[in-house]
């Protein structure tokens, strides 16, 4: 059992590792926003609160980093509809080199950063973490400079770093806003379904799925870039025809509608490089 200490606990993603990082026994210890708990049926051994995680100083992060064996930071400022290039972005690089190296400072060992399936050059349908990276918005620039400064930076300590890089979530928690849960209200009011030709393909993973992943290095002790992803490629009209079915209403979608967007890539689709417990290798 390892003593974790976890950010963006009550987050979409967060939420999920928690529960995967408890279901393996771990301790785990949690930063929270003042008045804001973990969501029902989630429960940490210990919680920190701070009104803004990515503005403490590294004095106060070495503090109550202090007999963590390991750090998984799933915290970043992601506002529907404006984080892509959010100058908040950059906040967030600040807060986590911080917090970094007041991981260090802490003697943790293991330090488990969250990436993006958009760092990579895209598109593409057979993205292994040796493809090139080629970020166009600011939100996917600050996580692959974190990933780079990260690297170099641990790689004169004694802190072992992993950097898992997700791709499409869905699930639990998700926003409203997103593709399935807006395909799921339609269905359920019974409206139509305003959909593009759906011709891209994606790398589609549960939620939970992708918690339980990010919590495996925790065992595995794996460093490096990771993929947190299905490696499945399906086309958004299969995903989407395949929640339809559950609601017996094809008929309401209506594919074309909706123009693919001039950045939409064409193929987001990744190739898993995560070592399962008691794997040899990758």
């Amino acid at each position: 059992m390892k003593h974790i200490f976890l950010t963006g606990a009550g987050g979409f993603v967060g939420r999920q590792v928690l529960k995967a990082l408890k279901e393996s026994g771990h301790r785990v210890t949690v930063s929270l926003r003042p008045g804001r708990p973990l969501p029902e049926g989630y429960a940490a051994d210990a919680t920190v609160e701070t009104a803004d995680l990515f503005a403490e100083s590294q004095d106060w992060w070495q503090a109550r980093l202090a007999g963590m064996d390991a750090v998984i930071h799933a915290a970043w400022q992601v506002e529907p509809g404006r984080y892509l290039d959010n100058p908040s972005n950059l906040d967030c690089v600040e807060g986590s080199l911080r917090l970094a190296r007041a991981a260090t400072a802490a003697g943790v060992r293991h330090f488990v950063g969250l990436g993006t399936c958009v760092e990579y050059r895209l598109p593409g349908d057979h993205l292994t973490v040796e493809s090139p990276l080629e970020p166009v918005t600011l939100y996917a620039a600050a996580k692959l400079a974190l990933f780079q400064m990260l690297t170099a930076y641990f790689a004169t300590t004694g802190t072992d770093f992993t950097w898992c890089r997700l791709f499409y979530l869905y699930g639990e928690g998700e926003h409203s806003a997103r593709l399935v849960p807006y395909v799921r209200s339609q269905l359920e009011r019974q409206e139509r379904v305003k959909l593009s030709a759906g011709t891209q393909l994606r790398d589609y993973l549960d939620v939970t799925e992708a918690g339980r992943q990010i919590a495996t290095v925790i065992e595995t002790g794996q460093t490096g870039p990771v993929n947190i992803c299905s490696g499945k490629p399906v086309t958004i009209r299969a995903m989407v025809e395949a929640i339809a079915d559950t609601y017996g209403r094809r008929d309401l979608l209506d594919f074309g509608t909706a123009a693919i967007h001039p950045s939409d890539p064409l193929a987001v689709v990744g190739v898993s490089n995560l070592r399962r417990p008691g794997s040899s290798g990758i």
